[in-house]
């Protein structure tokens, strides 16, 4: 007996519902867990070992981190994070403005976008992988306070080819523990992470130093999360 359209379209519907409600179920559990788990590595890191980088990956605390290299990575990477709900529609509309279509569109993407990037998703470019990035983000800004999105960050950021996380940064170029990062040392640090594969804070470039001034002046306008 043959089955009716309308049956079969009935059935196929219901199953995609099913499938999405069982993932849906997964995901948020798996965010939540993060909220007090501390991962032990990410997909990012995972795929520099496949690629013998090395990993350098020591998670401390929120409160074990300099005030500095907390203020200095929200003025550099994400200046409204205490006010936005994970998208800064500002920063979308002003890079669409700014892209004319002869050059590549800037990245407008928050702190929170960055860790569900990292955090949850593989390496390349992809619509699949942005549409995830935002349900992520949607996830992480429901689910965690800004105090744990940004002490993640700060965790999981590559700071340099098998670097990652403040702390690992911190001990690499500066002999120091994150905790005692002073202002320049935290802003060098900040100035580097839209490239810190090729750039590095201790050979700051005329454009890095620049970066860290910009940074060092909008610093005072963010309180520590931590303290």
């Amino acid at each position: 007996m043959k089955l009716k359209p309308r049956r079969l379209l009935k059935t196929a519907l219901g199953n995609a519902c099913r499938l999405l409600f069982i993932l849906w179920c997964i995901t948020t559990a798996q965010v939540m867990a993060f909220r007090f788990i501390n991962p032990p590595c990410t997909p990012l890191m995972l795929y520099r070992l496949a690629h013998r980088e090395g990993m350098d990956y020591r998670w401390k605390p929120l409160s074990q981190l300099s005030p500095f290299i907390q203020q200095s990575v929200l003025a550099s990477e994400d200046q409204r994070f205490m006010v936005h709900n994970g998208f800064d529609l500002q920063q979308i509309n002003e890079a669409l403005q700014e892209y004319t279509g002869k050059k590549r569109l800037r990245g407008a993407s928050t702190i929170s976008m960055q860790v569900a990037r990292n955090l949850f998703l593989w390496q390349g470019h992809s619509w699949m992988r942005k549409m995830l990035e935002a349900y992520y983000t949607v996830l992480i800004e429901l689910l965690w306070d800004k105090q744990r999105i940004l002490e993640m960050y700060l965790n999981i950021a590559e700071w340099g080819k098998g670097l990652f996380g403040a702390e690992a940064a911190a001990v690499h170029y500066f002999r120091c523990h994150a905790s005692a990062l002073n202002r320049d040392q935290a802003a060098l640090m900040a100035a580097v992470l839209p490239n810190p594969r090729k750039w590095s804070p201790v050979r700051p470039t005329t454009f890095i130093l620049k970066r860290k001034a910009f940074i060092i002046t909008n610093m005072n306008q963010f309180k520590p999360l931590g303290y």
